[in-house]
This record gives C-alpha cells, structure tokens and sequence, in this order.
C-alpha cells in the first residue's frame, strides 16, 4: 500500500480480501478475449476489397493493442493464480506486441517504484510541449521507432544508461536473449510468409497494430500526464471512468489510481476497490475523452506562456 496520501483506514484484513487472486475470471474473461479477436478477424476477412476494409483492421487492431493490458496484469501476477499461465501468456501477448516481458517486467517495476518522478520513472510521459507533439505522440511513431531500436541494441547486449539503473547487472543476459528470441521469431513468420506467399500476418496483424495503437498511446496518457510530478499516489495517477466495453478490453487499468494504490490487487477486484476509495484518490468522470480535455487545456496554457 502507498505511503502517501491516498492512504486511507483501509485495513489489512480489507486488503487482503481484495487481493485474493483467482483462475476463473480470467479464465472467463480470456475466452471472452479469443472470441472478440475470432470476431474481429472474421470482419477483416468478410469486409476484404470494400470500404470496410480499413475500419475493420483499425478495430481489430485495437483489441490487439490491448494485449498490453492482460500483459500488464500478468507481469504483476495478478490476473491468473497461476504463475506459469501469467509467464506464458505475458511471453505471447509480448511477442504479438513488441514488448519483451522480461524488459518490461524490470522497466514497470521501477516506474511504480518512481511514479511520474522526472528522471527515475522510465514510463514517463511528460505534458506534451505543444499540440503538434501531442499528435506525433498519438501517432505512435516514436513509440515503434524507440521499441525496435530499443530490441536491436538489447540483442546485442548493449543498454542505455537509463536502462542499466532498472535491469540489474545479473539479468541484462537474459533480457539481451529475449529479445534475440524476438527477433528471430519475427523474422520466422516474415520468412514462413515469404515461402507459403502468405499476406495473412501483413493484414491481420503488423497492418491493425499499427492502426490500432495510436488509441493504446492516447489511453496510455490519460494515467499520469499532467498530473503533479510527486509522489503522492492520490494526486499523480488519474482513474477514468469508462464503458464496459473498454473496461473489458483494458482489464480494469481504468482504475488506475486504484491499481497504484494497491498494485496486488487484481483486475477483477479494482471496481470494489475504487468504490471503496472514493474520494481518496484522482478520478477523471468523464472518461478518456475528459482526461485529454484537461491535457490539452494544460498544452493550450503552456502554449500561450
């Protein structure tokens, strides 16, 4: 539990309830998952050589980006009892992603440690400068541009200063063969697609990715951008309000604020939680789209300095 506060007179015995972790839902909610993405993939098919095309790749390219929200929750070990079924599926949500878990496992555990602290959180977004960086940032292509570089110099044994102060010493081996397991597992469907003159991986996968993850971007800065740099954990993370549909997709990381607060707790117990911290914590009621109001309200006054 945080140290700041949004610590409230939750007990122990509380917090041990809301951090009892379970199989089934996300059992229930992983084939829920396999379905949307069966669906979404039969548009792309049904909708092939018509206007429809574009739309359908973009939304199924949206559930894909997501993958980063059950990865999310398997790096914690929070969304299944099973500790090989997290491993297994943060390796397969990782590799459809981009995002090698090992990397990400020492890179997310250090920006809970520095939450939104300039120069110690290595997932800080800051206030975009202008609108203009604002939209290349929601463009995602600084994002794909820092992840492949990002694998490539990994591969090779090679890490930035930043990196070094987040993966110990002793498993910077390990990260540098995953994403050598990476990269040769891109380049085996490249090379399998080539030989069978197969384009299902171009239109059912790179293609919607690249699509869908500017809305992955713009839900990503809704959790900490233009909130106070500090370490208050009730005032720098922003929890949005949104609809079921995207609750779903997000695995309850709307709840963000709630899920710093108390980063054991699983998915499915963050709803209780936030009910149970209201008023202790930031909550943006008007969704994604009013947490990018008040950012761009934040740009709009920089600008105009």
């Amino acid at each position: 539990m945080a140290d700041d506060t949004a610590t409230t007179s939750v007990s122990r015995q509380e917090m041990r309830a809301f951090s009892v972790r379970t199989n089934s839902q996300a059992l229930i909610r992983l084939g829920f998952l396999i379905v949307v993405i069966g669906l979404t993939s039969g548009a792309i098919h049904a909708t092939t050589e018509t206007y429809l095309f574009v739309p359908a790749m973009f939304l199924h390219g949206v559930v894909l980006a997501h993958l980063f929200s059950l990865q999310h929750e398997c790096e914690h070990h929070t969304a299944f009892r099973s500790r090989w079924i997290c491993g297994t599926l943060s390796w397969v949500c990782g590799f459809f992603i981009m995002v090698a878990p090992r990397y990400f496992h020492h890179e997310h555990n250090a920006h809970h440690r520095y939450t939104n602290l300039p120069g110690q959180d290595p997932e800080l977004i800051d206030l975009p400068k202008s609108f203009g960086a604002y939209v290349i940032y929601i463009s995602s292509i600084r994002y794909w541009y820092g992840l492949a570089v990002s694998l490539l110099r990994n591969a090779f044994g090679r890490f930035t200063e930043t990196e070094k102060s987040f993966i110990p010493a002793g498993e910077r081996r390990l990260v540098s063969l995953e994403a050598c397991a990476f990269i040769a597992g891109y380049g085996a469907v490249a090379a399998g697609s080539v030989a069978a003159g197969s384009d299902a991986a171009l239109w059912y996968w790179v293609v919607p990715l690249l699509l869908g993850q500017p809305v992955m971007r713009a839900i990503r800065m809704t959790e900490h951008v233009g909130r106070p740099q500090i370490r208050d954990r009730g005032k720098n993370t922003r929890s949005t309000l949104v609809s079921a549909p995207m609750r779903f997709l997000c695995w309850n990381m709307n709840f963000h604020a709630e899920h710093h607060f108390a980063p054991a707790v699983p998915f499915h117990a963050l709803p209780a939680l936030h009910e149970r911290l209201k008023g202790s914590l930031f909550v943006e009621h008007d969704g994604y789209i009013g947490a990018h109001r008040d950012i761009v309200r934040m740009i709009a006054a920089r600008t105009a300095q």
